[in-house]
């Protein structure tokens, strides 16, 4: 390790799932084979991941559960099969793991908060607007896509409270220049999407504290507010060194972040909010935002709500780990999104883990065994031209890959390493060792042969340490190479491994799969834990009648519409005004724009119920609900009919 080489690279802080997925684990194996890449190329490196705890989701799931908050994420984050054995099985090399529960996080978060309200970049306003729960994010009106939230298209709310905002407008230009004029977000299509959606229209004020819920970091000068959970989520990447807390005190050795790693769709978050709170905090900025895409399933991002996750456990325990992470950062161009399947899986290990790592193993070290005893003799055989195409890839091998590696381009590099692999498979094919050893005046260029094929062998092991750390150490033992042999200036060297290293066959590295056989026994077994997940079927519910004097509670009422109008900045709601037999207008509004236009309402006389409890939408207040009929048609959509009666009733007549 060189002190002087300095590499810090984190994943996003998860929210700790009750079901995790093989698509949680894709960003922390790449950045565990970045991180292992850095340490073998002799960085210092500090590899950070954790989990982001705090939250409305976390607060309704653990309501639902019937425990508290804490009690839930300590059981998602410490138990069994939770976050932190998902990482000890993906065999992941964290050096150190953040909670944002952690005391020291939590002091932290508060004094950061303060010191950025006290700059004035943040102040205290109102919140109108909608909101994602799952996404914890906020949106407008306008950037809504039909009505849902643009990054996970799930359902938003309404959302209306007392709240601190984060002057983000400030910092338009500077995030725009940093986005558009420099590398710092990666892949570059990226750039334009958040310049293009977010930066051009218009960089709002960012809400920045809750008052609705109660789980998140207390803002300690305001009782009542809680952080939002961006900000507490964001700088774990700071304090997680110890900055504004003396838990840790490394951050002046590792801060700014050479990397965060992570997931498309939380690049807006990383990419622009991010930054500008660093600017309003004066402190350097993150060298690289590198945002992967998604593994999909059935054309879909993998998500325990639409029931179509992979269970990493069930994978590794029938492939192995290895197998499974050489899988991820094989099959898929790390910036873009990959679709998983288990054919592609099992394809991948029985063409590029059985046929040609484990095959070139396997026969190479069988026939120094079986032609040599454990040893090859030291002898000189004269150079032949079938070795020039093969030595010539393996002396060159570590430089084509470190130029992958350090774009992050983890398929390409093992593309290049495989280059060689396949290489010296059909080298075996030229020379026929087998034909060799029937001449006895062939013995030396036999045992030159075989010591081409463990030279090739050590140099892709070294290298493919980072991806499969368990299986590279059973090659090494395999053939001989000891500590010295497996370093990354050994990988950039021929000729290194001792000609009468000591070499035993040992085990199959990857077993060839029966495929047809694995899909059926695949499918099976999903099958039974779906269905075991599954709730079981509820008993049909007896009627449930209400009497006489909870009906007579209801007040319906004739209403004369007097005024309607649209509601701004929302495509369903029209706001009414109407005469009720009460002396005073009532205000109500509806959700019923797309059936009706102001202009054909005004006038009619419809049914009102007028003890309704008040609510505010879109920052009105309603004061009852109108009533309609409504049916669903065989195509799913819905059908709406305002209820309306004879003009000639008059208003405020009471419905018996």
């Amino acid at each position: 390790m060189n002190p002087d080489k300095k590499f810090y690279i984190t994943t996003p802080i998860y929210y700790p799932s009750d079901k995790l997925h093989i698509g949680h684990a894709y960003c922390t194996v790449a950045t565990d084979t970045m991180a292992r890449y850095k340490r073998l190329t002799g960085y210092d490196v500090m590899f950070l991941t954790g989990t982001d705890e705090h939250g409305q989701k976390i607060e309704d799931k653990a309501k639902e559960a019937g425990v508290s908050p804490k009690e839930y994420v300590d059981r998602i984050v410490e138990g069994p099969q939770g976050v932190k054995d998902l990482w000890k099985l993906m065999n992941i090399s964290n050096d150190r793991f953040i909670r944002t529960t952690d005391d020291y996080h939590v002091a932290a978060i508060q004094k950061i908060f303060k010191a950025m309200y006290d700059k004035g970049d943040i102040y205290k306003g109102k919140y109108v607007g909608k909101y994602c729960k799952p996404c914890e994010s906020f949106w407008t009106e306008s950037q809504l896509k039909d009505g849902k939230c643009p990054d996970c298209g799930r359902e938003v709310q309404d959302a209306e409270e007392e709240a601190y905002f984060f002057r983000l407008s400030k910092y338009a230009d500077r995030i725009q220049h940093l986005l558009e004029d420099t590398d710092f977000l990666e892949p570059r299509s990226r750039v334009n999407e958040m310049v293009n959606n977010f930066i051009k229209p218009g960089l709002e004020d960012l809400c920045v504290s809750r008052t609705s819920f109660k789980w998140g970091i207390p803002v300690d000068f305001d009782p009542g507010h809680v952080v939002y959970v961006w900000i507490d989520a964001l700088f774990n990447y700071t304090t997680a060194l110890g900055f504004m807390n003396d838990k840790h005190n490394d951050y002046d050795k590792y801060w700014p972040a050479d990397v965060h790693f992570i997931g498309k769709e939380i690049v807006r978050f990383h990419s622009i909010i991010w930054p500008a709170m660093l600017m309003s905090m004066d402190m350097p900025l993150p060298k690289k935002v590198f945002g992967h895409g998604w593994l999909l399933l059935d054309g879909g991002k993998m998500s325990k709500s639409k029931g179509n996750v992979v269970d990493p456990y069930l994978l590794a325990e029938r492939y192995g780990v290895d197998a499974l992470r050489y899988f991820l950062l094989r099959e898929f161009p790390f910036g873009t999104d990959g679709n998983f399947s288990n054919e592609a899986l099992i394809g991948r290990i029985n063409t590029d883990l059985a046929n040609d790592l484990g095959n070139l193993v396997s026969r190479t070290t069988a026939m120094v065994g079986k032609y040599f005893g454990a040893h090859l003799p030291v002898t000189e055989a004269a150079d032949s031209a079938l070795d020039d195409e093969l030595l010539h890839l393996a002396k060159g091998l570590r430089d084509v890959y470190e130029e992958q590696m350090e774009h992050y381009a983890f398929q390409n590099a093992l593309m290049e390493v495989f280059k060689l692999i396949g290489r010296a498979n059909k080298y075996i094919d030229e020379n026929k060792p087998w034909l060799l050893a029937k001449d006895e005046t062939q013995k030396a260029r036999l045992a030159q042969v075989l010591y081409n094929l463990l030279e090739c062998v050590r140099i892709s092991a070294v290298l493919l340490t980072p991806f499969m750390p368990d299986t590279c150490e059973k090659i090494f033992g395999q053939i001989g190479a000891g500590e010295e042999l497996r370093t990354w200036d050994s990988a950039g060297q021929w000729g290194l491994l001792p000609m009468d290293a000591a070499v035993n066959k040992g085990e199959n590295l990857f077993p060839r799969i029966d495929a047809a056989k694995e899909l059926e026994e695949l499918a099976a077994l999903e099958a039974a834990a779906k269905a075991a997940a599954e709730p079981a079927p509820e008993e049909p519910k007896a009627p449930e009648y209400i009497t006489i004097d909870d009906f007579n509670k209801v007040h319906f009422v004739t209403a004369k519409i007097l005024a309607c109008e649209p509601v701004k900045k929302s495509k369903k709601l029209l706001r009414f005004t109407l005469d009720c037999g009460e002396g005073t207008p009532r205000q109500i509004l509806s959700g019923i724009h797309e059936y009706y236009e102001p202009e054909e309402l005004v006038g009619k006389t419809v049914v009102a119920c007028t003890n309704l409890a008040p609510r505010k939408m879109m920052g009105l207040e309603s004061n009852g609900m109108l009533i309609s009929a409504v049916k669903e048609e065989p195509d799913g959509s819905e059908k709406l009919h305002l209820i309306m009666l004879d003009d000639k009733v008059p208003a405020g007549y009471g419905l018996c």
